[in-house]
């Protein structure tokens, strides 16, 4: 991570603007506090991760004959909790 001064920045923008595009993150300080961050964009050809609740899940096969309140029921029986 490079940390530089704002004047810095505005004097070498080009050069900081390379170097985020190498994969480096570049943070701006005004008055010697941090403001900004400057950090490479995600790559489109990157996986991304997908939440557990967008993933895809095998249905659930009922026995035959049981109804799906008496299998709610029976798995309930069965949880050790």
């Amino acid at each position: 991570m490079h940390t530089v001064p704002l004047s810095e920045f505005r004097a070498n923008a080009s050069a900081m603007l390379d170097l985020v595009e190498q994969g480096e993150t570049v943070r701006i300080l005004r008055h010697g506090k941090p403001v900004a961050e400057l950090v490479p964009c995600k790559s489109a050809e990157a996986p991304t991760k997908v939440p557990s609740w967008k993933r895809p899940f095998e249905p659930v096969m009922l026995p035959e004959g049981v109804s799906l309140s008496q299998a709610v029921l029976d798995e309930r029986n069965e949880a050790a909790w």
